[in-house]
């Protein structure tokens, strides 16, 4: 201590510093007690006799925990207590008193304290952990509200969260290419954003008074969606009562959004054509054509130039699609938006179940760091969910997160489960689509172990609609089977139970 009760550093040298205590108490022995009991625990301990000078330590040192005397003279420690929380409410505090009664601790307690010592000090290991649990609960806190900062930061464009390069890079294109009238073609596998970024190509756009009209292709039958596109006329067909207009003329002077385009049939590949090149669409039945003004944006999870390659998409429509691509990466390759992502859902669904939640803690956010994410943001949205549903506290624990998150190999698995096994060797095209054909096996049947076979709750976690999730399921009949067990045979195949 120096002359006069100045603030005093320990002069031991601490390579491990992670946090900064500052102990205030005018019986020197105890400010001793505490310098020796904290020092190998890699904090930055500052010690100050003189509680009239504590406020001045605290402004230049910026301190993350105070331990506070109860009784010092010329200021006591609750008066100081709410003095330090009035002027710094994100600093944690310890109360120290020899006179421990119920009065004191509550008042304490309602003064902001963290926790509460009763002199004399003989328990050293407890101080040691009060004082870690407080360091802990103030970097806790200290890294919430960086997340809050950078969830309020990123919310502001429009709806989309991340901070990483590449979410930079797709935030600056949607930036870029918003004003254009050209066709926007959206990447990326199911669950990361896609139609976010369709809403912020439009929303950033002069056609933000205008509509926008999503449509998921792939949710709509053939012969529906045609009618559903285009329009019909009464009597065009079976059950047409009545003209309807198309999702293009609503979409008139706005934006269409066509989810899922690879799964557009030939048959209306063309029409669309049409309305991209010229503008005019012909309603079902109609020998009118008309005209409507609609900016076009389009996503798939298929590599729509392979498909083109294969014959399974028009050539010409597909360029007509690409003027401008985007390209949405896997969560998986976005690690560092994650703990973002996760406070970003936080915050929403405790709102919205009414219950304070507010953190996460450090085992829970390592897991969720490291999972690989096949679902990616939709699926973490529903772990965040599941969390905020089960959390008893008020910061997740690894208990509230699925077994597949937080048990040994999370990570090994899920990242087996999005990306396939080496191709084998052979053309590109067959090797691809053996590739992609045990991909699929793989990952439909662990989806559906985890979820005891609940075709809705794997879709769910997939990010895919119901009937999507059904269509691709539907290629492989063997995925349902139990490990060992025979395939149906084709005279057993009528009778199967529909997936």
């Amino acid at each position: 201590m120096t002359a006069g009760g100045a603030a005093m550093n320990d002069q031991d040298p601490e390579p491990r510093l992670f946090g900064t205590v500052l102990v205030v108490d005018d019986e020197e022995p105890i400010l001793l007690i505490w310098t020796r009991v904290l020092r190998d625990t890699g904090l930055r301990v500052l010690t100050q006799s003189d509680p009239l000078a504590a406020m001045a330590v605290l402004e230049a040192e910026r301190a993350d925990v105070v331990v506070l005397d109860f009784q010092m003279p010329g200021k006591d420690g609750l008066t100081l207590l709410r003095e330090i929380k009035a002027a710094h409410p994100g600093v944690e505090a310890v109360m120290q008193t020899g006179f421990g009664t119920i009065e004191v601790a509550v008042d304490a307690m309602r003064a902001g304290a963290y926790d509460f010592l009763q002199k004399p000090l003989e328990d050293l290991d407890l101080m040691r952990r009060t004082v870690m649990r407080a360091v802990d609960r103030k970097r806790l806190a200290d890294r919430n509200r960086e997340l809050e900062a950078q969830v309020s930061f990123r919310a502001e464009y429009e709806g989309m969260v991340g901070g990483g390069a590449a979410m930079k890079k797709v935030f600056e294109t949607v930036e870029t290419v918003a004003f254009s009238t050209s066709s926007v073609l959206i990447g990326g596998e199911s669950g990361t954003g896609k139609e976010l970024v369709a809403r912020a190509l439009h929303f950033r756009s002069p056609r933000r008074d205008g509509p926008f009209v999503p449509v998921n292709c792939a949710a709509i039958t053939e012969t529906l969606l045609e009618s559903e596109l285009f329009g019909h006329l009464r009597g065009a067909f079976t059950g047409a009562t009545q003209n309807k207009r198309g999702l293009f003329e609503a979409a008139d002077h706005g934006t269409i959004f066509l989810d899922e385009i690879s799964e557009v049939p030939q048959s209306i590949q063309v029409k669309l054509l049409r309305v991209l090149q010229e503008g005019e669409l012909r309603r079902v039945g109609s020998s009118d054509t008309m005209r409507v003004d609609v900016r076009v944006v389009a996503a798939t999870n298929r590599d729509l130039a392979a498909a083109v390659s294969g014959g399974a998409f028009r050539e010409d429509l597909y360029y007509r699609l690409n003027v401008i691509n985007v390209a949405l990466p896997p969560l998986r390759d976005r690690r560092d938006d994650i703990p973002v992502l996760v406070h970003h859902f936080l915050r929403r669904f405790s709102g919205k179940m009414q219950k304070k939640v507010v953190s996460v803690d450090d085992r829970a956010m390592r897991a969720l760091s490291a999972y690989g994410w096949p679902g990616n943001i939709r699926e973490l949205e529903n772990v965040v969910e599941r969390a905020v549903v089960l959390c008893k506290g008020d910061s997740v624990t690894p208990g509230d997160l699925p077994a597949q998150i937080t048990e040994p190999g999370a990570e090994r698995h899920s990242r087996a489960a999005a990306i396939p096994e080496s191709a084998p060797a052979g053309k590109y095209r067959d090797a691809k689509a053996a590739a992609m054909a045990r991909f699929e096996r793989a990952y439909f049947r662990g989806l559906l172990e985890r979820t005891g076979g609940q075709i809705g709750e794997a879709a769910r976690l997939a990010g895919l609609d119901r009937s999507n999730f059904r269509k691709l399921l539907g290629k492989h009949p063997d995925v349902r089977k139990k490990p060992g067990e025979e395939p149906d045979s084709e005279a057993k195949e009528p009778h199967a139970k529909p997936i």
